[in-house]
């Protein structure tokens, strides 16, 4: 997913609950989904953060090297700015961009 072209909010913000409550029909099966799904989200963009940062790893560091890294700090700046994992998940959840499925009533 791209992060970058997202409309979830970059602060914290005031949500109804009920658009939450009805995708699953349970507020606390909700809150579980948006839970693993803010996990996955978080892993990834500390997997993308990383490649991005091993560019530009030394191995011989000098403490001049570190204060001119500009562009590392950019980057990081960057990601520091995304939208939280937790406002992404909510954003893909209420748009309908997340599956789920529930393997206790495929049993059936």
């Amino acid at each position: 997913m791209d992060f970058k072209k997202t409309n979830a909010p970059v602060t914290t913000i005031t949500r109804d609950v009920r658009p939450i409550e009805n995708r699953t029909g349970n507020i606390y099966e909700s809150v579980v989904l948006l839970s693993r799904r803010s996990n996955q989200i978080s892993v990834e963009i500390k997997e993308e953060l990383q490649k991005k940062l091993e560019e530009f790893a030394s191995y011989t560091d000098n403490l001049e090297e570190v204060f001119e890294n500009r562009e590392q700090i950019e980057i990081s700046k960057f990601y520091e700015g995304l939208p939280k994992p937790t406002s992404l998940a909510i954003e893909e959840f209420l748009n309908d961009k997340i599956y789920w499925r529930k393997p206790e009533k495929e049993l059936e």
